[in-house]
């Protein structure tokens, strides 16, 4: 250590700071500390002789003075073109940090790294001072260090990535392998290695055991196996290279087949064996644990038959079926496969009179897998004035990394149905150049307003049409005529009258059953339940989830497809003649408007102002719409396309919250989370001390005496001796608030606003201290008061998870970057 930082310089400032920072006077370090840093002769070595002489970091504060201290200190010497460390000093000096970097926490970590080039450092010095960390049990700060000074290749991904996994911070693990892809094999090869069925997590266990915060539930197969799935989705890696994995999904896909056909009873017997059959593919271990588990659900002839047709070796089967196996080999299976084919018309006959029927014959029903069939299709469908239902099909992907694709889609008439086959379509447009051909015809369809499109969750099925299928994404954003028939359930169920038919006693709202069978079958939902409802006998699904993607399609698949459409129809025929039956108020037609209009007047009262609310809102507030589905037509008709979104509500709402902000291209940066009060909504906040919240805690405890003797931890404790009266009038621009990481862009108030006394705001609002939970006195520093509703926030976790989760769109400056929080 050098003889001029040796002395009372550095220490003589630092305890200068120390009694500002106390006293909280903050306003007056800047010029204290500049001053002081100006000082020195060795600015370098002095700033490090006051950090490693400051102690306050090390209680594990968000805010500290000696991150307050680095900060100004980084500040002032990017002014001060004097300063220029001797190159022979360095080395002395990057040992003296890299001890220092192994206490400090993760907010200090850029400001020193930057400052003492760490990072020029020699990499042997470097990895040392990961190893050290890494022996300190200090993972998160090793791999901060690690991605900053990147030396992710040097290291062991497992003894870096483990850890990390243990305590759920999969974030910092994925900015690990972010840029190496050679490591993202690696280590969804060892996360797949403990999917396996035998995999003892014992020594797991025993080798990170003494760290905290450990989830050990993230290690079961489930937990790991979806893990697995998201990374190999991310970074896109061959399914081939998380073999355990895979299977884990596969078998839990079977299971999943096996409930449908034998204790839901809701798949048919074709449709199951085809699934089963592409889930298993040529994997014997799956096909080995499947004949294993059919054997709960149905006889020893089924199974056998599986175990042949599946190829499994009898020593993997059970004496029972192996016996029967070797009397199936004499025969061929001729005989049993005759009657499982018998038996499964049967049963499709005896639902016949269960469930609704396609009213026009098969021959009515049109498969198109050629453009030059779709011109005869468009000539009586893009009819203006003409009805059509519409649905879509796709295969379901059980878990699967598959993408989804509509396979199907059906446009019924009254007298046809078309099934458009759009895999081929599309690929046939597109060897032959003919895109415009069949991009025509779907926009044309979905945007004509002259022709009623007729839909059940439609808004669904044309978010999975447009990312299917790019060529056609403008679908979704400019439909017309779209006529949803959920909104006329949702409408229908909302209603509290339960009318009666009094021709055939049907309930409107929920069938009843009289056939025995009843109790045995599912409860019926969605599409299938408004059938009952309306048309007196639910849909058929037992085909909903076929291979639609297999070619060519079964005839009960075909007839399953067309009556999805053509239900449609009835539907609302039966509605259109009799709204008033169903306890809907005015003419179907008009109901049905509502949900399609765009712009044109509403002639009811409750039609004309439901719509006009957000729209008006919005208009006087200057507000952008956010919503979803249909109602997205009406509303950016009354306030322009600008000013209105519709979002995919089956997203994540941290996805949605992205797309929004992308959208509009807003830039977010830390000071813009948590500006608005999360539950008013409100933008004026109050600043309080621990010292003055304390006051406030105990002057509601004082006011609640008779009704409760308890009292906080930390009010017990200041309450035995006299407390200083607290005064609200201060300099709220500075407070520690501004100092900090949190430092929100919203209304600082004055202390004024909030009356001691009564814990009142001006605005009428209370203060909410009974909501702080016990120990958070003794440890926040400075609390947060909407003065719109009193709600109370103070700095914790929550701000750096949320910094985490949104840092794709959070515009971070260089000097502060997400690694740091």
């Amino acid at each position: 250590m050098s003889a001029q930082c040796t002395g009372l310089e550095p220490l003589h400032l630092l305890h200068i700071l120390q009694e500002l920072w106390t006293k909280k006077e903050i306003h007056e370090l800047p010029e204290e500390a500049r001053r002081g840093f100006a000082s020195f002769t060795d600015p370098l070595e002095g700033l490090l002789v006051m950090l490693e002489n400051s102690h306050d970091w090390r209680k594990g504060k968000a805010h500290s003075l000696s991150h307050y201290i680095i900060k100004q200190f980084s500040n002032w010497i990017t002014e001060d073109v004097r300063v220029q460390q001797p190159f022979l000093k360095q080395p002395m000096l990057q040992a003296r940090v890299f001890s220092l970097l192994t206490e400090v926490p993760t907010n200090m970590l850029d400001q020193l790294i930057s400052l003492y080039e760490v990072d020029k450092a020699d990499p042997s010095s470097q990895l040392g001072l990961i190893n050290d960390l890494c022996v300190k049990d200090k993972y998160k700060e090793a791999v901060l260090l690690s991605i900053k000074l990147k030396l992710q290749p040097q290291l062991d991904v497992e003894e870096m990535c483990i850890p990390l996994l243990l305590q759920d911070k999969v974030n910092l693990v994925e900015a690990y392998v972010a840029d190496y892809p050679e490591l993202q094999h690696c280590l969804l090869q060892l996360l797949d290695s403990w999917c396996h069925p035998v995999m003892n997590t014992a020594n797991i266990q025993r080798r990170y055991g003494k760290l905290s915060h450990l989830r050990w539930n993230k290690l079961n197969c489930k937990a790991l196996s979806k893990l697995v799935f998201r990374l190999m989705e991310l970074y896109d890696v061959d399914p081939v290279y998380c073999p355990n994995a895979v299977n884990q999904r596969s078998l839990a896909s079977i299971k999943y087949l096996l409930y449908k056909r034998f204790l839901e009873k809701s798949m048919s017997e074709e449709n199951w064996s085809e699934h089963i059959e592409a889930v298993l593919g040529e994997n014997p271990q799956l096909q080995g644990q499947f004949v294993s588990l059919l054997a709960r659900y149905t006889d020893v002839d089924t199974v056998a038959s599986w175990a042949l047709r599946l190829n499994v070796p009898q020593e993997k089967l059970s004496y029972h079926v192996a016996e029967r196996l070797k009397e199936l080999e004499k025969v061929k299976l001729i005989g049993l496969e005759s009657s499982c084919t018998e038996e499964s018309r049967e049963e499709r006959e005896s639902r016949r009179k269960f469930y609704y029927q396609l009213p026009i014959p098969t021959e009515s029903v049109h498969f198109l897998d050629h453009l030059d069939q779709l011109r005869n299709c468009a000539a009586r469908v893009l009819q203006a004035g003409g009805v059509v239902g519409i649905d879509m099909e796709w295969r379901p992907t059980f878990g699967v990394l598959t993408n989804t694709r509509v396979s199907v889609i059906q446009i019924a008439m009254k007298d046809c149905v078309y099934l458009l086959d759009l895999p081929q379509l599309v690929k046939q447009s597109e060897s032959e150049c003919r895109q415009a051909e069949l991009t025509h015809f779907i926009q044309t369809l979905f945007t004509d307003h002259t022709i009623t499109k007729l839909g059940y969750a439609a808004a669904g099925d044309l978010r999975t049409l447009s990312t299917a299928y790019p060529m056609i994404k403008d679908v979704v954003q400019f439909t017309a005529g779209v006529l949803d028939l959920l909104n006329v359930h949702k409408e229908l169920q909302r209603l509290s009258v339960r009318r009666q038919d009094k021709r055939r006693g049907v309930d409107v709202l929920e069938s009843r059953e009289d056939d025995a069978n009843s109790g045995n079958r599912r409860r019926e939902k969605g599409l299938s339940l408004l059938v009952q409802c309306v048309l007196g006998k639910p849909l058929d699904k037992t085909e909903q989830l076929s291979n639609w993607e297999k070619r060519p399609l079964r005839l009960q698949q075909i007839i399953y497809a067309a009556a999805d459409a053509y239900c449609l129809l009835d539907v609302y025929d039966a509605l259109q003649r009799e709204p008033q039956r169903f306890g809907l108020s005015g003419s179907f037609e008009e109901f049905l408007m509502l949900k399609m209009k765009s712009g044109r007047e509403k002639k009811s009262k409750r039609n004309k102002s439901s719509p006009s609310i957000p729209a008006q809102i919005a208009r006087e507030e200057n507000r952008i719409i956010l919503t979803c589905g249909l109602p997205y037509q009406t509303l950016r008709s009354q306030v322009g396309e600008d000013r209105c979104l519709t979002l995919n509500c089956s997203e994540k709402a941290k996805d949605q919250a992205v797309t929004v902000l992308k959208h509009f291209n807003v830039k977010v940066t830390p000071k813009d989370i948590f500006s608005r009060c999360q539950v008013c909504n409100g933008a004026e906040y109050l600043k309080l001390s621990m010292e003055e919240m304390v006051q406030a805690v105990q002057l509601n405890a004082g006011s609640d005496t008779t009704e409760c003797s308890d009292q906080p931890a930390a009010t017990r404790r200041l309450s035995s001796t006299k407390q200083p009266k607290m005064s609200l009038q201060r300099d709220t621009g500075s407070c520690l608030g501004h100092t900090g990481a949190y430092n929100p862009n919203c209304h600082w108030a004055d202390g004024s606003q909030l009356n001691m006394k009564t814990l009142r705001f001006t605005s009428g609002a209370r203060l909410q201290v009974e909501a702080i939970p016990p120990g958070i006195l003794d440890k926040v520093d400075m609390f947060y008061c909407c003065t719109s509703c009193g709600k109370v926030f103070w700095e914790g976790s929550h701000f750096s998870r949320v910094l985490s989760q949104f840092q794709e769109i959070l515009h971070i400056t260089d000097n502060m970057t997400f690694y740091h929080l």
